[in-house]
């Protein structure tokens, strides 16, 4: 039986227990997403999932947007869940120098400062120099941009998690 199958037949409770950790702290997506079953494919439940946040309120979107961690910042140590601690350390951001990471930490705040929310992107693939270059080129941009910006990467990033769930 595949992970899809398994979902399908899950009780809501269980259901949103399994797939609450795909949107950073944000259950919600997933409890939204439960009445679009059955899903014919990995594909289908990311899609609901996607559906299920960019339909969500401007606020409730913000909310997710802000519960994501700093990139190696000094707020991440606390701030990191199960997948993004393997996330940023897949990408080698654990065994940045103190240089790099005092740069990295630059970024992160004036980012911070600009748009009142972490700068986010999908992680995996990328090195530190390939992460910083995405900050350094997004700092410009506007917020309405950053905002859907964020939200795309958010699903790249709970793309790469249900992959995950689903291997």
């Amino acid at each position: 039986m595949s992970v899809v199958e398994a979902l399908n037949g899950l009780p809501r409770e269980a259901f949103v227990a399994r797939l609450a950790a795909i949107y950073e702290h944000s259950p919600w997506v997933a409890e939204r997403s439960f009445e679009a079953r059955p899903f014919a494919s990995l594909e289908a439940l990311h899609a609901a999932m996607q559906g299920s946040m960019l339909a969500a309120t401007a606020d409730e979107q913000m909310a997710l947007i802000r519960a994501h961690p700093e990139l190696a910042g000094r707020l991440a140590a606390a701030q990191l869940t199960e997948h993004s601690r393997a996330e940023q350390a897949g990408s080698g951001l654990d065994r940045v120098s103190a240089e790099e990471r005092a740069r990295m930490q630059a970024l992160n705040d004036r980012y911070r400062e600009k748009f009142g929310f972490p700068f986010i992107v999908a992680v995996k693939g990328l090195g530190w120099s390939g992460i910083i270059e995405r900050m350094e080129a997004r700092l410009p941009n506007t917020r309405e941009a950053e905002v859907a910006t964020a939200l795309e990467q958010i699903g790249r990033i709970a793309r790469f998690r249900l992959e995950a769930l689903a291997s």
